[in-house]
């Protein structure tokens, strides 16, 4: 027997109606927020904080303005702020 969550998983239901019902779910999507805000701060709040330490004010500003989900924070730590 296929049930809702395992037809989501196997890629059958329609993605939109899925967005859908997770857009309007008054539990889902605060959840969802909520973890991605869980998710970004961190590395958001890092990759800052070493931009300004270093005197990169333009690191800075693209790391502030732009949202990634943490990929371009996560770029910034790992590859262009390396010790010296």
């Amino acid at each position: 027997m296929i049930n809702a969550t395992s037809t989501f998983l196997l890629g059958t239901k329609d993605a939109t109606s899925t967005l859908l019902l997770i857009m309007t779910d008054p539990i889902w999507f605060p959840t969802i927020l909520f973890l991605i805000m869980l998710w970004v701060l961190p590395w958001k709040g890092y990759a800052l904080w070493r931009a300004a330490k270093n005197g990169q004010p333009k690191w800075f500003i693209a790391l502030f303005l732009l949202n990634t989900l943490a990929i371009l924070d996560i770029i910034y730590i790992f590859v262009v702020n390396k010790k010296k």
